[in-house]
């Protein structure tokens, strides 16, 4: 058995975002007032010395107040409606023959969990290591988030999953379409590059990294 870790945002759908598509979408219904918008710009300016140019992948200070259960229904319909009419053939082909091998699945991506989860159930995988944002008493929080895979925490998640499963790197197929997703690509046995962006593209090439070009 292998492991199949598969990217979100770029690589299973095109840009821009399911985080900046799901924040629209809130918008439009109203739930997004003058109190996140205060709790986001707070958060930039608190976290910045932490985070840096990182800050604003971080910032999750938006959903401040927001009840989980409630934005949790309101993504699944979103991913139903936006998300799903926008998954690339190419790599659904990919993750049925995963399947068909016996490989496990991992939506392993930086995008929120209550957006990932849905998305990993109509796929049909086996697992999701997702963005947790920071949750009090059913409501999200301020706070930066508990779980963020990107760049080296995913490889670090990779890891976990991959020791406790019991599945070396070497047998590892990781789908990526960012320079974020390097330290992963890096250590995987089969590294498969989605639309890259132009570092990645350059990388992939002089490592002889298979290039699927999906748009």
């Amino acid at each position: 058995m292998g492991l199949a870790l598969f990217d979100a945002d770029g690589t299973l759908f095109p840009n821009p975002s399911s985080e900046s598509r799901f924040i629209r979408h809130l918008m439009r219904r109203g739930r997004l007032g003058p109190a996140q918008l205060y709790h986001a710009c707070a958060f930039m300016v608190r976290a910045w010395p932490c985070y840096g140019r990182h800050v604003g992948r971080k910032n999750k200070a938006y959903l401040c107040g927001l009840e989980e259960g409630e934005i949790a229904e309101l993504a699944r319909d979103f991913v139903r409606a936006e998300i799903v009419p926008l998954l690339r053939p190419e790599l659904l082909d990919r993750i049925r023959e995963h399947r068909e091998r016996g490989d496990h699945l991992v939506l392993l991506t930086g995008t929120l969990e209550f957006i990932a989860r849905p998305l990993a159930e109509h796929l049909a995988m086996d697992e999701v290591v997702a963005t947790r944002p920071a949750i009090r008493d059913g409501r999200f929080t301020a706070d930066p988030p508990l779980r963020h895979p990107l760049g080296l925490e995913k490889l670090d998640l990779a890891r976990d999953l991959g020791q406790r499963l019991g599945i070396p790197a070497s047998a590892w197929t990781a789908y990526g379409d960012s320079r974020y997703d390097i330290p992963l690509l890096e250590h995987c046995g089969q590294a498969v590059v989605v639309t890259p962006d132009a570092h990645l593209a350059a990388l992939a090439e002089a490592r002889g990294w298979e290039i699927l070009n999906a748009d």
